[in-house]
């Protein structure tokens, strides 16, 4: 059975991976908050240049996550994360954008997608749910955030439409990766998020339980429905079912920790 699994890297960080990712050799990892450089309450691996830590601190603990998962850290290309379901292709020429500076990272973008050898993508997180996708058959991946509202207009779905488009993926042959995010342990939601998802899903139900004049919301079930409504195989999506508010002690929470914490990042690479 697939799996989600933490790794110790040779310079002493853990760090997350899929299985049906690693039999690939697809080279990726979801970081977690410890063995970094930054101070409260950014403590430790912090790799946000946009959360108010310094800004030498986060370049350290970014080039000390790519080189655990064995990518250039200069070559990374991350974006300005605004809840958008925007999909962003990158090219050769958006080598290295963000990967010291936030003002340089892609503007107004929360998917990105490429085709192109050696080119690592990484996306940012504290609570939202990371989507890794990859299309083994056409050399293609992409990586999403989804919170709530990249969720409900189905931003991981669009992510694989998109590489459908400009890649020919087949959306049968995607193998999908969400990692440790808020789960319906803990995320509550009011109704102005559940009106929001009774126009996307028919049977939003499925994807609540309610408690009293609120819901927990299951991001991690709805973004699995998304991707299944584009042609994804649900055999395909490999869910970590790790809660990141539950367990914060090793991941960055932003409602646990009442918006005052780091991020984490996914990233990956053909």
């Amino acid at each position: 059975m697939e799996k989600f699994i933490l790794n110790y890297g040779s310079n002493g960080l853990w760090y997350g991976t899929f299985t049906h990712f690693n039999k690939l050799s697809i080279r990726h990892g979801v970081s977690g908050r410890l063995g970094g450089t930054s101070q409260h309450p950014f403590q430790s691996l912090n790799l946000g240049l946009h959360t108010g830590d310094k800004n030498e601190d986060v370049v350290a603990n970014r080039q000390l996550f790519c080189h655990a998962i064995g990518i250039h850290p200069d070559h990374i290309v991350t974006a300005q994360q605004l809840h958008t379901d925007n999909v962003k292709v990158i090219t050769a020429g958006d080598v290295g954008k963000g990967a010291k500076s936030y003002d340089e990272a892609i503007p107004n973008t929360d998917a990105l997608i490429t085709n192109i050898s050696g080119l690592p993508l990484m996306l940012l997180f504290a609570d939202c749910v990371p989507v890794l996708i990859v299309d083994p058959v056409q050399g293609a991946l992409g990586v999403v955030h989804a919170g709530w509202k990249g969720t409900v207009e189905n931003i991981a779905g669009k992510a694989v439409l998109a590489m459908k488009n400009n890649y020919g993926t087949n959306p049968e042959d995607c193998l999908v990766g969400i990692a440790p995010s808020i789960g319906p342990c803990c995320y509550e939601v009011d109704e102005v998020v559940i009106n929001k998802l009774k126009k996307q899903f028919e049977n939003w139900e499925k994807l609540v339980r309610p408690n009293g004049d609120r819901w927990y919301l299951d991001l991690w079930k709805a973004n699995c429905m998304g991707l299944e409504q584009v042609g994804v195989k649900n055999r395909n999506i490999v869910v970590s079912g790790v809660c990141t508010a539950c367990n914060h002690e090793l991941f960055f929470s932003y409602r646990r920790e009442n918006g005052h914490t780091g991020r984490l990042g996914a990233a990956i690479i053909l």
